[in-house]
């Protein structure tokens, strides 16, 4: 086994959704990590997966290269999960990736990864996708063996997607946006090991892109009926129209969640591997489907109570 417990990794974000379990799988591995965000408070039920001593907490920004440097100080490696809807994405997801590539080099550091998000490119109609693609760019000049990960819809037992339409299937009708829109979704904990194995392993993931998607290829109605079908809950699946969805999202409003006219643009194609990167495969994982797991968090949205049945169907829904 290898001694790891001199390498520290800094991971911007740690205490989000994602960023919870990417430090349990660094923890696991014997490495120290420091947590870095706005507010370290929000990341303290890190605390009881690691060894006394073997984690700490910093106050950073990712948008003032003076934290972000005081952030990295004495690690060896980091990961950037930082990303936001709203007026700041150009603020974070590029300049607050470069400031922190920049600090990575000019400390040193012999790994970063920077998560991204399938769909990020330069010519994308919504901001969310051209920021992320310029913010690889920006990583990428600035740090050329970083490891971009980008991967498609992440669920998870603290997610906002399948508990939000888990909620919403309460209602006699469940309102459905983009409903022919194809997705994979991913399960929290295995993309959270492909990006700890990337900031552990710089010489086999560096300098590499990954396009990461679930073992399923499911449209947004299919979404929703398998997690209606986890939960057992009977509501008329009733599609949007797109037309009205647009005209929603201009006001930032859709039944039952908010959605901005940003967030629809992205929904305009597919999020999916396209084929052009190697995706799960090249870590030697083999993905979770959504139906395997799902009923852990969704079993207390069960008609019955969440011990009333967990018959699953692991077949891909369209």
């Amino acid at each position: 086994m290898i001694d790891r417990t001199e390498e520290l990794v800094t991971v911007f974000g740690g205490g989000g959704f994602i960023g919870r379990y990417v430090c349990e799988f660094l923890l696991k591995s014997g490495v120290r990590v420091r947590v870095a965000q706005r507010n370290p408070k929000q990341a303290y039920t890190i605390q009881p997966l690691g060894q006394v001593g073997q984690f700490g907490f910093v106050a950073a920004e990712i948008t003032d290269p003076t934290s972000v440097h005081r952030a990295l100080k004495g690690a060896s490696a980091a990961v950037n999960l930082c990303g936001v809807f709203g007026k700041k994405m150009r603020a974070v997801h590029v300049e607050g990736a470069r400031n922190v590539a920049e600090g990575a080099r000019h400390e040193g550091l012999e790994a970063l990864v920077q998560v991204s998000a399938i769909g990020a490119d330069v010519h994308s109609k919504s901001l969310y996708g051209e920021t992320k693609a310029e913010g690889e760019l920006a990583v990428g000049k600035a740090f050329p063996t970083a490891t971009i990960i980008r991967p498609s819809l992440v669920f998870g037992p603290e997610d906002e997607l399948t508990n939000r339409f888990a909620g919403m299937a309460r209602l006699p009708f469940l309102p459905v946006i983009a409903g022919k829109r194809n997705f994979q979704p991913v399960y929290v904990r295995d993309l959270a090991k492909a990006i700890a194995m990337a900031a552990l392993e710089p010489k086999r993931f560096g300098g590499q892109t990954y396009e990461i998607g679930g073992p399923q290829r499911m449209s947004m109605i299919g979404l929703h009926r398998a997690i209606v079908e986890v939960t057992g809950q009977t509501p008329e699946i009733t599609p949007v129209p797109d037309l009205f969805a647009g005209l929603l999202a201009k006001l930032g409003f859709l039944p039952g969640a908010p959605l901005t006219e940003d967030q629809w643009l992205m929904l305009q194609r597919d999020n999916v591997p396209w084929g052009d990167y190697p995706g799960f495969e090249a870590f030697g994982i083999r993905p979770t489907p959504l139906a395997a797991v799902a009923y852990e968090w969704l079993g207390r949205f069960h008609k019955g109570g969440k011990f009333a049945g967990r018959h699953v169907n692991l077949t891909a829904t369209n």
